[in-house]
């Protein structure tokens, strides 16, 4: 694809990117897609597929109590806990805000690792990277924040989104619609947003503006991007992902150079499918 050429000019160390369809081929892919780069917050989706394979395995109940009182499961993936950014401290009741929590993925990863008896990180290996064939990604640290991969595994995990094998289809589109509609919240990089759209553990865009994803990119569009500079969405009116990699901290550059990046990968593909 043409248009994933436009990393190359950007003002990044090194970047690397692929499209894959709803049908889990590969559409294009440009720059070093085997090269291991941190992912920061894009690991969440990573977590969220583990805490759903739990939940299908019957380890867990997505409405069972976990994090502060009142809280659930399902409140942590979405956001609605209550617990702060990053302190174990709760700042609000569960289901009334959308405070983007990097604790509240943290108190899961704990939760999972009683309810299964084996660490998070071996968990999250056994149930999505390892059948996966995500051999390259690794979790040592939070689940929030300290995965580390490449563009090839996640373009693994992004056929597997978008066509499940390990979770039913079903529990998919649960993760991909809103949990408490409505709820107003901060999207960390681009300021308040009225509604906070968000699923379970991934990001939903909806008609949030600015965003990081594109101007074109259908209100169905849900995924993540990292403070590392990553991003992955999925955009199921396309029929395609996008997992995008670099090595510089999200930005001003990131903000002015993704939209219209996104925006270009969705016309190609509009085009070659006409």
């Amino acid at each position: 694809m043409q248009s994933l050429a436009m990393i190359e000019n950007w003002p990044v160390p090194t970047a690397a990117a692929a499209v894959v369809r709803a049908d889990g081929s590969l559409a294009g892919s440009r720059g070093p897609t085997s090269q291991r780069f941190p992912l920061a917050s894009v690991t969440k989706p990573l977590a969220s597929y583990a805490v759903l394979v739990a939940y299908e395995e019957g380890a867990i109940e997505l409405d069972e109590p976990a994090g502060p009182e009142g809280s659930t499961v399902r409140h942590l993936l979405a956001h609605t806990s209550g617990l702060a950014f990053d302190e174990h401290r709760a700042t609000a009741e569960p289901g009334t805000r959308r405070l983007y929590s990097n604790a509240g993925f943290e108190v899961l990863g704990d939760h999972i690792a009683k309810a299964t008896d084996i660490s998070f990180a071996e968990y999250l290996r056994q149930a999505v990277l390892e059948p996966l064939g995500m051999t390259a990604t690794t979790l040592d640290g939070s689940p929030a924040k300290d995965g580390v991969s490449t563009v090839d595994d996640l373009a693994r995990f992004a056929a597997e989104v978008q066509a499940p094998r390990l979770l039913d289809p079903r529990t998919v589109l649960e993760a991909m619609t809103v949990v408490h509609p409505g709820l107003s919240g901060i999207l960390p990089g681009y300021g308040n947003q009225k509604p906070n759209d968000w699923g379970l553990g991934f990001e939903i865009r909806d008609h949030k503006s600015p965003h990081w994803t594109g101007s074109s990119s259908s209100p169905r569009t849900f995924g993540h991007f990292g403070q590392s500079g990553t991003f992955l969405w999925i955009d199921p009116v396309a029929g395609a992902a996008c997992v995008t990699l670099t090595d510089r901290a999200f930005g001003p550059w990131a903000i002015a150079a993704w939209p219209p990046f996104t925006d270009a990968v969705l016309a190609e593909l509009r085009a070659t499918s006409a």
